[in-house]
């Protein structure tokens, strides 16, 4: 990807002169969706769906394939626009709501520079002052595991490093809101489970973490609630505990059994 698609991606503001202090971990309402519908090629992919998402939990968007869950990641960071409803954040400010959230897409979108120079582009282009985006560069590669490939080009690393780069840029971003579009397909059990740790300390610093994945133990591990689509529409949204325990819907229960159909 070139270097001004992925300026459009990373810039979620116009550049900030000085550096936020950490947001404290937020709770209540974050996001609201309104009766949304999103149609494309003369078909409804998501269907009257109106949710709300607090901040402060992990949600696991899950369902089978076309079920809608990536259009739902989408819509809500605002990469699509919906046909018809309303997304409403909590805070009215839409410069705020911009910068407060980033996206990790299933395959990572890397610059054909160095692991370092990845982390560091979207950090320039807030106007992060140069002393200070060396120090947090160095901080998300350590925290990831990636400190020794620093110099190393980005496109050489391994998936499961490229995707724990992606991580530690948005890491370095400080984002309230991280979305996460299947952040472990097609890695082994090995990096998965390097990417979780990775997940999990983010959840753990106060980002709101909002998922999608097809992997069930995945979603037990990491969700606090889960969102149940099926063929774009609403079919659960409760605990996790309380879905895997026993779910509400007889779709869920399909689902569970590996018996829900496109």
């Amino acid at each position: 990807m070139s270097v001004a698609a992925l300026q459009r991606v990373a810039r979620a503001s116009d550049p900030q002169p000085a550096e936020p202090a950490p947001a404290p971990r937020a709770v209540g309402r974050l996001l609201m969706l309104e009766r949304v519908v999103y149609e494309a090629g003369g078909q409804r992919l998501i269907d009257d769906l109106s949710l709300v998402f607090d901040a402060g939990t992990r949600s696991v968007i899950l369902g089978p394939n076309g079920a809608g869950k990536s259009l739902l990641l989408r819509l809500c960071h605002g990469l699509l626009q919906p046909t018809s409803g309303r997304i409403v954040w909590s805070d009215p400010d839409p410069g705020r709501v911009r910068a407060c959230q980033t996206f990790v897409f299933q395959r990572p979108v890397l610059l054909r520079r160095s692991a370092a120079a990845n982390v560091d582009y979207p950090l320039a282009v807030r106007g992060v002052p140069r002393a200070l985006r060396r120090e947090r560069v160095q901080a998300a590669l350590e925290r990831v595991g990636l400190k020794d490939l620093a110099r190393r080009p980005a496109r050489v690393l391994s998936g499961g490093e490229q995707q724990r780069l992606a991580l530690a840029r948005a890491w370095a971003l400080r984002p309230r809101v991280l979305f996460l579009d299947e952040p472990t397909a097609s890695l082994d059990p090995t990096a998965s489970r390097t990417i979780e740790r990775v997940i999990q300390g983010m959840a753990e610093d106060g980002v709101k973490i909002l998922m999608t994945t097809h992997d069930l133990g995945q979603a037990r591990r990491h969700a606090d609630e889960i969102v149940l689509l099926h063929r774009g529409r609403l079919i659960e949204h409760s605990r996790a505990d309380a879905f895997f325990r026993r779910p509400a819907s007889v779709e869920g229960r399909a689902f569970l059994a590996g018996d829900l159909l496109a």
